[in-house]
């Protein structure tokens, strides 16, 4: 996940490790695949984004991002 691009923040190992599990899981709803870099690289954005403004608990930060039913997005 690419961070350089858009973070000016420090993250801990178990911050990274959350970010990464809700951008996988964000990914795999939103169907993106290795070759989407663009829209991938756009989401980690938005996922980070997202935690530094204080969604900072998985599942908040992931209905945060969700496009799904069951989403507050």
């Amino acid at each position: 996940m690419p961070f350089t691009k858009c973070s000016s923040g420090v993250f801990l190992p178990d911050d990274l490790e959350l970010l990464q599990r809700v951008f996988d899981r964000l990914c795999q709803e939103r169907r993106l695949r290795l070759k989407d870099g663009e829209q991938r690289e756009y989401l980690a954005c938005e996922v980070i984004e997202a935690f530094q403004n204080g969604f900072v608990g998985e599942t908040e930060l992931w209905q945060s991002l969700s496009i799904g039913p069951n989403s507050a997005a």
